[in-house]
This record gives structure tokens, C-alpha cells and sequence, in this order.
């Protein structure tokens, strides 16, 4: 009998269009329904604006456009999911620091429990998304879920806009 512990953890499932993505739940603190989302000026294009959250400016990106999808008008299932990202050291010259952000998702799926043996290795071709934020796979029927590993998916540079424009629009 084997006294090596597996480690299973949860994560939350989202959509962009047919295509299904996980999140560690340690990175999300909350999903919105879509509000009002006011743009700014000269963002990057996959910075939809800014919401407002409890009376903080929460940055919104819309996490098609910055996967390389093309952008879709917002439907019933649409949704905000709040996540905590690490800001790399280079973004700040501060270790330990975390940015706030809303992703803009089709849909939200569901919340499961996987183990790190059950997530397989990106395969190295037919992969049209950065390899460098996503972790891994893991199959669900027919479904392959793509595991995203969230303090990568932004550079330092991105990081420090979004940051910059939670400052501007509540000056």
C-alpha cells in the first residue's frame, strides 16, 4: 500500500465559445453577473474597461480577445469571474504583490476536483493558444478542459496596465 498523498484541488470550469477552461479556485474570489463596464481610453484591446465592485475599480478584460478569439456580443450566460493574480517581480520591483482583475467569460461551467496526476502535458502541436499559461489538459468525456495557469496569462507590461487603469478611473 502506497503512503504517497495525492493532491487534488478544485478548480472552476469556464466556456469561450465551444472550448472549456479551468481556473485553481484559490485564484477566484467571486463571479458577477455583467454590469455596466465603462471603457478607457487607449486600453489594450483585450481591456474591455472597468466596473465598479463594492466600490472599488475593478478592471475587466474580455478573455476572448486576449486568447486570439473573436470578440461576441455579451449573452445571458455571460459573466464576470473575479480573480487574484500575482504581479511578476519585474511588473513592480515588489514581490508578492497582486493585482485584482475581472475576466469576461461566456459561461461558467462548474466547479470540480482533479489531482495533479490526472492533468496531462500540453501536447506539443495543434495548440492555438500560449502554451506558457496553460498548464495542462484534462479530458472530461469527450470534452478536453485546458488548465489555465492564471499568474501567466498576463505579461508584466499587461499587468501594469491594468493596474494603471484601476488608478486612472478612480482619480
Amino acid at each position: 500500500m502506497s503512503t504517497e498523498s495525492v493532491s487534488i484541488q478544485s478548480y472552476l470550469s469556464f466556456k469561450l465559445g465551444q472550448e472549456i477552461f479551468a481556473a485553481n479556485v484559490l485564484t477566484v474570489n467571486e463571479v458577477l453577473e455583467v454590469g455596466k463596464i465603462t471603457k478607457v481610453p487607449h486600453a489594450p484591446a483585450f481591456m474591455r474597461g472597468v466596473t465598479n465592485l463594492r466600490g472599488t475599480v475593478l478592471p475587466v478584460i474580455d478573455t476572448r480577445v486576449k486568447f486570439g478569439m473573436t470578440p461576441v456580443a455579451e449573452t445571458q450566460d455571460s459573466c464576470i469571474i473575479v480573480l487574484t493574480i500575482a504581479q511578476n517581480v519585474e511588473a513592480n520591483g515588489e514581490a508578492g504583490k497582486h493585482i485584482v482583475i475581472g475576466a469576461l467569460v461566456d459561461s461558467v461551467v462548474e466547479v470540480f476536483e482533479a489531482s495533479q496526476e490526472q492533468i496531462k502535458p500540453l501536447p506539443a502541436m495543434g495548440v492555438r493558444y500560449n502554451a506558457n499559461f496553460i498548464k495542462g489538459t484534462f479530458k472530461v468525456g469527450e470534452d478536453f478542459i485546458m488548465f489555465l495557469d492564471i499568474d501567466k496569462v498576463f505579461s508584466s507590461e499587461e499587468l501594469v496596465v491594468l493596474n494603471n487603469s484601476e488608478e486612472v478611473a478612480s482619480a
